[in-house]
Protein backbone atom coordinates (compact mmCIF):
# COMPACT_ATOMS: atom_id res chain seq x y z
CA UNK A 1 0.00 0.00 0.00
CA UNK A 2 1.18 3.10 -1.10
CA UNK A 3 1.32 6.05 1.83
CA UNK A 4 1.07 9.80 1.17
CA UNK A 5 4.43 9.92 -0.14
CA UNK A 6 3.05 8.45 -3.26
CA UNK A 7 0.39 11.44 -3.45
CA UNK A 8 2.26 13.90 -5.34
CA UNK A 9 3.86 13.55 -8.75
CA UNK A 10 2.94 13.30 -11.97
CA UNK A 11 -0.38 11.52 -12.73
CA UNK A 12 -1.70 12.83 -9.26
CA UNK A 13 -4.76 14.82 -8.69
CA UNK A 14 -5.25 17.93 -6.28
CA UNK A 15 -8.31 19.83 -4.92
CA UNK A 16 -7.69 22.91 -3.48
CA UNK A 17 -10.27 26.01 -2.38
CA UNK A 18 -9.49 28.84 -1.54
CA UNK A 19 -7.28 28.76 -4.79
CA UNK A 20 -7.89 32.05 -6.09
CA UNK A 21 -4.78 33.70 -3.63
CA UNK A 22 -2.45 33.48 -0.68
CA UNK A 23 -2.28 30.16 0.22
CA UNK A 24 -4.33 28.32 -1.54
CA UNK A 25 -2.83 29.95 -5.26
CA UNK A 26 0.76 28.56 -3.88
CA UNK A 27 -0.47 25.37 -3.37
CA UNK A 28 -2.13 25.30 -6.76
CA UNK A 29 1.09 26.42 -8.30
CA UNK A 30 3.63 24.09 -6.09
CA UNK A 31 1.79 21.14 -7.01
CA UNK A 32 1.61 21.58 -10.82
CA UNK A 33 5.61 22.06 -10.65
CA UNK A 34 5.14 18.51 -9.31
CA UNK A 35 3.18 17.31 -12.08
CA UNK A 36 0.09 17.26 -10.81
CA UNK A 37 -3.57 18.07 -12.07
CA UNK A 38 -4.70 20.76 -9.92
CA UNK A 39 -8.92 21.53 -9.65
CA UNK A 40 -8.52 25.56 -8.01
CA UNK A 41 -11.85 26.38 -6.32
CA UNK A 42 -12.97 29.51 -4.94
CA UNK A 43 -15.97 31.53 -4.29
CA UNK A 44 -14.35 34.69 -6.10
CA UNK A 45 -14.65 33.72 -9.98
CA UNK A 46 -12.68 37.03 -11.47
CA UNK A 47 -9.62 36.28 -9.06
CA UNK A 48 -10.06 32.21 -9.94
CA UNK A 49 -10.53 32.65 -13.79
CA UNK A 50 -7.26 34.87 -13.78
CA UNK A 51 -5.24 32.33 -11.44
CA UNK A 52 -6.22 29.05 -13.77
CA UNK A 53 -5.40 31.32 -16.47
CA UNK A 54 -2.35 31.56 -16.04
CA UNK A 55 -1.54 28.57 -14.78
CA UNK A 56 -3.11 26.38 -17.35
CA UNK A 57 -0.57 29.02 -19.51
CA UNK A 58 2.48 27.84 -17.91
CA UNK A 59 1.55 24.07 -19.09
CA UNK A 60 -0.11 22.75 -15.83
CA UNK A 61 -3.38 20.44 -15.98
CA UNK A 62 -6.57 22.62 -14.51
CA UNK A 63 -10.18 23.13 -13.74
CA UNK A 64 -11.54 25.90 -12.08
CA UNK A 65 -14.55 25.58 -10.11
CA UNK A 66 -16.02 28.40 -8.96
CA UNK A 67 -17.04 27.56 -4.94
CA UNK A 68 -19.19 28.39 -2.27
CA UNK A 69 -17.08 25.78 0.38
CA UNK A 70 -20.06 26.65 3.08
CA UNK A 71 -22.60 25.07 0.62
CA UNK A 72 -22.55 20.99 0.90
CA UNK A 73 -24.46 20.62 -2.59
CA UNK A 74 -21.67 22.66 -4.23
CA UNK A 75 -18.91 20.96 -2.03
CA UNK A 76 -20.10 17.42 -3.70
CA UNK A 77 -20.49 19.32 -7.16
CA UNK A 78 -16.87 20.59 -6.57
CA UNK A 79 -16.04 16.60 -6.18
CA UNK A 80 -18.07 15.64 -8.90
CA UNK A 81 -16.44 17.66 -11.15
CA UNK A 82 -12.92 16.80 -10.54
CA UNK A 83 -14.18 12.70 -10.79
CA UNK A 84 -15.37 13.64 -14.22
CA UNK A 85 -12.07 16.02 -15.66
CA UNK A 86 -9.81 13.86 -13.76
CA UNK A 87 -11.12 10.61 -13.11
CA UNK A 88 -9.64 10.82 -9.27
CA UNK A 89 -8.80 13.09 -6.43
CA UNK A 90 -5.21 12.34 -4.57
CA UNK A 91 -4.81 15.37 -2.24
CA UNK A 92 -7.73 17.41 -0.58
CA UNK A 93 -6.93 20.74 0.52
CA UNK A 94 -9.88 22.36 2.92
CA UNK A 95 -7.91 25.53 2.29
CA UNK A 96 -10.88 28.65 2.25
CA UNK A 97 -11.50 30.84 4.57
CA UNK A 98 -12.52 34.51 5.88
CA UNK A 99 -11.20 36.42 8.76
CA UNK A 100 -14.41 38.26 10.27
CA UNK A 101 -14.57 40.72 13.04
CA UNK A 102 -12.36 40.90 15.96
CA UNK A 103 -14.87 42.68 18.15
CA UNK A 104 -15.43 41.24 21.71
CA UNK A 105 -17.97 38.14 21.64
CA UNK A 106 -21.02 39.39 22.79
CA UNK A 107 -20.57 41.95 19.95
CA UNK A 108 -20.38 40.20 16.93
CA UNK A 109 -23.69 40.13 15.20
CA UNK A 110 -25.34 36.62 14.39
CA UNK A 111 -24.90 37.34 10.91
CA UNK A 112 -20.53 37.04 11.27
CA UNK A 113 -20.73 34.32 13.25
CA UNK A 114 -22.68 32.40 10.75
CA UNK A 115 -20.68 33.24 8.09
CA UNK A 116 -17.00 32.78 9.79
CA UNK A 117 -18.02 29.54 11.24
CA UNK A 118 -19.90 28.17 8.09
CA UNK A 119 -16.96 29.12 5.61
CA UNK A 120 -13.74 28.05 7.85
CA UNK A 121 -15.20 25.37 9.97
CA UNK A 122 -18.35 24.80 8.01
CA UNK A 123 -16.24 24.71 4.52
CA UNK A 124 -13.71 21.92 5.77
CA UNK A 125 -16.39 20.11 7.47
CA UNK A 126 -17.71 19.97 3.68
CA UNK A 127 -14.57 19.05 2.29
CA UNK A 128 -14.53 15.90 4.54
CA UNK A 129 -18.38 14.39 4.14
CA UNK A 130 -17.83 15.04 0.10
CA UNK A 131 -14.26 13.64 -0.16
CA UNK A 132 -13.48 11.09 2.25
CA UNK A 133 -15.75 7.88 0.81
CA UNK A 134 -13.91 9.00 -2.50
CA UNK A 135 -10.43 8.94 -0.89
CA UNK A 136 -10.97 5.97 1.29
CA UNK A 137 -11.06 3.75 -2.16
CA UNK A 138 -7.80 4.81 -3.73
CA UNK A 139 -4.59 3.25 -3.08
CA UNK A 140 -3.30 6.72 -1.32
CA UNK A 141 -4.47 10.32 -0.36
CA UNK A 142 -3.86 13.02 1.67
CA UNK A 143 -5.95 15.52 3.19
CA UNK A 144 -4.96 19.04 4.42
CA UNK A 145 -7.19 21.40 6.42
CA UNK A 146 -5.74 24.90 6.95
CA UNK A 147 -5.82 26.09 10.75
CA UNK A 148 -3.94 28.74 11.93
CA UNK A 149 -1.46 29.16 14.71
CA UNK A 150 -4.02 30.75 16.18
CA UNK A 151 -6.11 27.31 16.52
CA UNK A 152 -3.24 26.01 18.60
CA UNK A 153 -2.63 28.58 21.46
CA UNK A 154 -5.00 30.27 23.87
CA UNK A 155 -7.92 32.16 22.38
CA UNK A 156 -7.59 35.24 19.76
CA UNK A 157 -9.19 36.99 17.05
CA UNK A 158 -12.69 36.35 17.98
CA UNK A 159 -14.50 34.14 15.54
CA UNK A 160 -11.84 33.28 13.30
CA UNK A 161 -9.76 32.36 16.62
CA UNK A 162 -12.71 29.83 17.46
CA UNK A 163 -13.14 28.29 14.09
CA UNK A 164 -9.41 27.73 13.88
CA UNK A 165 -9.47 25.51 17.25
CA UNK A 166 -12.45 23.57 15.69
CA UNK A 167 -10.30 22.72 12.51
CA UNK A 168 -7.67 21.42 14.53
CA UNK A 169 -9.55 19.63 17.05
CA UNK A 170 -11.81 18.04 13.59
CA UNK A 171 -8.47 16.92 11.94
CA UNK A 172 -6.93 15.04 15.20
CA UNK A 173 -10.49 13.44 15.52
CA UNK A 174 -10.77 12.40 11.31
CA UNK A 175 -7.07 11.48 11.66
CA UNK A 176 -7.45 8.82 14.67
CA UNK A 177 -10.30 7.70 12.64
CA UNK A 178 -8.61 7.06 9.35
CA UNK A 179 -5.43 5.77 11.31
CA UNK A 180 -8.14 2.82 11.85
CA UNK A 181 -10.51 2.59 8.99
CA UNK A 182 -8.30 4.26 6.37
CA UNK A 183 -4.76 4.05 6.19
CA UNK A 184 -4.14 4.93 3.21
CA UNK A 185 -5.04 8.40 3.83
CA UNK A 186 -3.26 10.78 5.43
CA UNK A 187 -4.51 13.88 7.27
CA UNK A 188 -2.44 17.10 7.56
CA UNK A 189 -4.07 20.34 9.62
CA UNK A 190 -1.72 23.50 8.67
CA UNK A 191 -1.36 26.20 11.02
CA UNK A 192 0.48 29.00 9.57
CA UNK A 193 1.66 32.23 10.73
CA UNK A 194 1.49 35.21 9.30
CA UNK A 195 1.50 34.84 5.94
CA UNK A 196 1.57 37.97 2.60
CA UNK A 197 -2.53 37.06 1.82
CA UNK A 198 -5.11 38.83 0.72
CA UNK A 199 -6.86 37.47 4.30
CA UNK A 200 -7.21 41.01 5.52
CA UNK A 201 -9.94 41.79 2.98
CA UNK A 202 -11.86 38.58 3.08
CA UNK A 203 -14.63 40.58 3.73
CA UNK A 204 -15.20 41.76 0.08
CA UNK A 205 -16.87 38.21 0.00
CA UNK A 206 -18.76 38.99 3.26
CA UNK A 207 -22.85 37.71 1.92
CA UNK A 208 -25.18 39.98 1.84
CA UNK A 209 -27.42 37.03 4.05
CA UNK A 210 -24.63 37.80 6.91
CA UNK A 211 -26.51 41.80 7.17
CA UNK A 212 -25.25 44.97 7.33
CA UNK A 213 -21.64 45.18 8.12
CA UNK A 214 -21.19 46.48 11.58
CA UNK A 215 -19.09 50.04 11.92
CA UNK A 216 -15.69 48.64 13.63
CA UNK A 217 -14.68 49.90 17.09
CA UNK A 218 -12.02 52.03 17.53
CA UNK A 219 -10.05 48.88 19.34
CA UNK A 220 -11.06 46.34 16.49
CA UNK A 221 -9.63 48.57 13.99
CA UNK A 222 -6.39 48.61 15.69
CA UNK A 223 -6.28 45.02 16.27
CA UNK A 224 -7.66 44.55 12.16
CA UNK A 225 -4.66 47.32 11.42
CA UNK A 226 -2.03 45.66 13.59
CA UNK A 227 -3.16 42.18 12.04
CA UNK A 228 -2.19 43.29 8.49
CA UNK A 229 0.90 45.12 9.66
CA UNK A 230 2.54 41.74 10.58
CA UNK A 231 1.27 40.07 7.49
CA UNK A 232 3.06 42.57 5.64
CA UNK A 233 6.13 42.64 7.26
CA UNK A 234 7.03 39.14 9.03
CA UNK A 235 4.99 37.39 6.40
CA UNK A 236 5.72 34.19 5.15
CA UNK A 237 5.89 34.05 1.27
CA UNK A 238 2.79 31.08 0.28
CA UNK A 239 5.23 29.33 -1.88
CA UNK A 240 7.47 29.00 1.25
CA UNK A 241 4.28 27.64 2.84
CA UNK A 242 2.96 25.53 0.21
CA UNK A 243 7.14 23.54 0.14
CA UNK A 244 6.35 23.28 3.80
CA UNK A 245 3.09 21.54 3.19
CA UNK A 246 4.53 19.55 0.24
CA UNK A 247 7.06 18.30 2.99
CA UNK A 248 4.52 17.42 6.01
CA UNK A 249 2.57 15.60 3.13
CA UNK A 250 5.35 13.59 2.35
CA UNK A 251 6.72 12.97 6.02
CA UNK A 252 3.22 12.39 6.68
CA UNK A 253 3.31 15.19 9.94
CA UNK A 254 -0.01 15.61 11.07
CA UNK A 255 0.46 19.23 12.39
CA UNK A 256 2.17 21.29 10.02
CA UNK A 257 3.74 24.90 11.52
CA UNK A 258 5.12 27.02 8.78
CA UNK A 259 7.50 29.17 12.11
CA UNK A 260 8.51 29.11 15.16
CA UNK A 261 7.62 32.61 16.80
CA UNK A 262 4.98 30.98 18.65
CA UNK A 263 5.98 28.39 20.10
CA UNK A 264 6.40 29.29 23.53
CA UNK A 265 2.47 30.40 23.33
CA UNK A 266 2.05 26.84 22.03
CA UNK A 267 3.83 25.33 24.97
CA UNK A 268 2.53 27.75 27.96
CA UNK A 269 -0.98 26.68 26.91
CA UNK A 270 -0.73 23.14 27.75
CA UNK A 271 0.68 24.21 30.91
CA UNK A 272 -1.86 26.31 31.50
CA UNK A 273 -4.33 23.87 30.97
CA UNK A 274 -2.96 21.09 33.25
CA UNK A 275 -2.83 23.90 36.07
CA UNK A 276 -6.04 24.74 35.66
CA UNK A 277 -4.69 28.36 34.36
CA UNK A 278 -6.12 30.74 33.83
CA UNK A 279 -4.01 31.53 30.08
CA UNK A 280 -1.59 34.07 29.44
CA UNK A 281 -2.42 36.88 26.88
CA UNK A 282 -1.17 35.42 23.87
CA UNK A 283 0.66 38.58 22.74
CA UNK A 284 0.42 41.99 23.90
Amino acid sequence: MAGSAGVIGPGRVAVVTGAASGIGLGLCERFAAEGMSVVMADVEEPALSEAAAKLAAEGAGVMAVRTDVSSAEQVDALRDQAVREFGAVHVLCNNAGVGGPHSPLWQVPTGDWEWVLRVNLGGVINGIRAFVPLLIGQDAAHIVNTASVFGVFAGALGPYGISKHAIVALSETLYFELRSEAPNVGVSVLCPGAVRTRFGSSARNRPAWAGPAPEPSPAERLSAEQFDRLQEAAGADPADVAATVIDGIRSRRLYILTSVNRNEAIRRRGEEIIAGGPPAAPFP
